[in-house]
């Protein structure tokens, strides 16, 4: 069966655009202009990725992904913004949100269809990863989006999440904070250079006795050690 990607963006000629590009790719497509009917058709069934216009009618699309990313049913379904927002700070707040990439329009259908494909695969991987365990105290589960600490839930950002996810990828390895930004953001990370020891100083704080677990190798990024 194809994948199916799901559209919502209010301008007609761009749904079926992009629905052109997707199915000449293989891909399966629903398009809608308006949040009501995305809404409905998600009741009966969930697509594989979603193609997020954040300028609707009757909705934010922004709104709209912090909802999918609050929702257990939902959460695991990758979101790619397309707008015409272009602006630094509309950039961040999306990609903080929880979606995994971030198109501005104009934009090249070929290369829309391109990120397409590398999101699934980036979660395509996620989904093939166990419970992963370190210290004794950690506990992360990549398909749940959930991490514990001695058996408690803690709340993580998507961002903190796959942070951590990284980090404890390769224990004991450094990763720069030019390769965290990459796997975060990809094209995006441009914009947001400045932000990984903030979101590094806040998941250590969520992460309470465990905080110490990831190190700070001085001028170069960061680590996860037992």
């Amino acid at each position: 069966m194809n994948r199916l990607i799901a559209i919502l963006e209010d301008e007609l000629d761009i749904v079926e655009l992009v629905s052109l590009h997707l199915k000449r790719a293989g891909f399966g497509v629903e398009g809608f202009q308006e949040a009501e009917s995305f809404f409905k058709f998600l009741k009966k069934r969930i697509p594989d990725l979603i193609i997020l216009d954040l300028m609707l009618p009757d909705a934010d699309g922004l709104d709209i992904c912090k909802y999918l990313r609050r929702k257990d049913e939902y959460l695991s379904i990758p979101v790619i913004i397309l707008t015409a927002k272009g602006d630094e700070t509309d950039k961040i707040l999306g990609l903080e949100l929880g979606a995994d990439d971030y198109v501005t329009k104009p934009f090249s259908p070929r290369e829309l269809v391109a990120r397409v494909k590398a999101v699934l695969r980036r979660r395509e991987q996620q989904k093939g990863s166990r419970v992963i365990e370190i210290g004794g105290i950690i506990k992360i589960d990549p398909e749940k989006y959930e991490v514990t600490v001695e058996g408690k839930k803690i709340e993580l950002t998507t961002t903190e999440f796959k942070i951590l996810q990284l980090l404890s990828s390769r224990k004991g390895w450094v990763f720069t904070r030019e390769r965290i930004l990459d796997y975060l953001w990809g094209e995006e990370k441009a914009v947001l250079d400045r932000t990984v020891d903030v979101h590094i100083r806040n998941l250590r704080e969520k992460l309470g006795i465990a905080k110490g677990l990831i190190k700070n190798v001085r001028g170069i990024g960061y680590k996860l050690e037992e």
